[in-house]
């Protein structure tokens, strides 16, 4: 397991540096938030990103992806975060994409991973019901119906859910909520009768939506994996985007704790500058060590991540170390940004804010700290 990118993953990471940081820094977020852009993203620039085939980068060519592996996908998550970049890479490409590799049918393979690839249609994944990311908490329930499945319920926090071709809704047709068994997956396309779509306000001015449920109907060919058993292709895909939401923590992480050095070195009190003091060279010295650990866990989860050698568990039990390890730093490094800076760390004028508030949001999805340390808690008993 390589701890370090290849020369191929750091061209990647080269060519996404100088992308980003000229076509989508961090004053275009400011932008799209103070113009309240209802996609929470550019449009434009997705296209430009498909162009530059990052969407194509863990797809086989057989489904003509690049075939790179998902840890190619690491340097440019770190980056993305770097740059606060806004793009539904992670929900239509990670997620979406991902399940309809592992467990597609043939029909939905062709009919969606080239128009995913080639950014002509999104995906977007529905699978949180309360406040707390838990799978097992599905309670959705897809009554089975002549010739088809039937929907009533909600689901929040759906990313990138508005203005999305389609969701993978994850429902429970069998068993009780905290039950392993009985997870489905379907696939609902935008505008199917009975199915609402509604923006939902997230801190980060991100593309969030609700959906409502009202007796929609979907009929059998919208099952993706098997029926009561879709968890276990569900964890794959969801670890894949823990990693990459735990590389971009790291990226936002390591430039606000960069700024931050910067701001130390520069404001000058009682003559001095104040990165002079010695209680302030601890607290940045911490920080150091945090990020350190962070980047270690990180690339191990991005590693795991195609390590055919690794048991499903033990994947998984690093996916949720990377991003448990990378949110927990994350959280340190904003928390002391904004206190290091001073008055003027909670304004507005300063990108301290937008930092903060992405790296809360991003630190929630797909698990937060507590749910991380219960899940590789439970794995590693799991392999005892």
């Amino acid at each position: 397991m390589s701890l370090i990118f290849n020369q191929e993953q750091r061209l990647l990471a080269d060519t996404a540096r100088e992308f980003l940081a000229a076509r989508s820094p961090v004053a275009a977020q400011r932008r799209l938030r103070d113009e309240a852009a209802p996609l929470g993203f550019d449009a434009a620039l997705w296209s430009e990103i498909v162009e530059l085939g990052w969407s194509a980068i863990p797809f086989p060519e057989d489904f003509g992806g690049l075939d790179f592996g998902c840890q190619s996908l690491g340097p440019l998550f770190e980056q993305i975060g770097r740059n606060l970049s806004a793009s539904p890479l992670l929900s239509s490409v990670v997620l979406g994409g991902s399940l309809l590799q592992l467990a597609g049918t043939p029909e939905q393979q062709e009919r969606w991973l080239p128009a995913l690839i080639g950014g002509e249609q999104r995906l977007a994944l529905a699978i949180d019901e309360t406040g707390r990311h838990d799978p097992l908490a599905t309670t959705l329930r897809a009554e089975r119906t002549e010739g088809g499945l039937r929907l009533s319920g909600g689901k929040l926090f759906v990313v990138d859910g508005v203005g999305a071709d389609g969701y993978l809704v994850v429902v429970r047709t069998a068993g009780q909520r905290g039950e392993a068994h009985g997870l489905s997956l379907l696939l609902v396309e935008a505008g199917t009768p009975g199915l609402s779509v509604r923006p939902a306000a997230l801190i980060d001015s991100r593309n969030c939506a609700r959906l409502q449920f009202d007796g929609v109907v979907v009929g059998a060919d919208a099952l993706v994996g098997e029926l009561d058993n879709g968890l276990a292709v569900l964890e794959t895909a969801l670890d894949r985007g823990r990693v990459c939401l735990a590389a971009e923590l790291l990226g936002a992480a390591e430039t606000l704790f960069a700024t931050t050095l910067e701001y130390l070195k520069t404001r000058v009190q009682f003559d001095a500058p104040i990165g002079s003091f010695q209680a302030l060279q601890h607290r940045a010295a911490r920080l150091h060590v945090e990020l350190a650990l962070a980047r270690s866990a990180v690339m191990g989860g991005l590693a795991a991540l195609d390590d055919t050698g690794l048991s499903a568990a033990e994947r998984g039990r690093l996916a949720s170390l990377a991003k448990w390890k990378a949110g927990v730093a994350a959280d340190k490094v904003s928390n002391e940004a904004v206190q290091l800076h001073g008055g003027i760390g909670v304004t507005d004028e300063l990108d301290v804010g937008l930092f903060l508030k992405r790296i809360r949001v991003a630190q929630a999805c797909l698990g937060d700290s507590d749910y991380h340390c219960q899940r590789y808690g439970s794995l590693t008993e799991s392999q005892t």
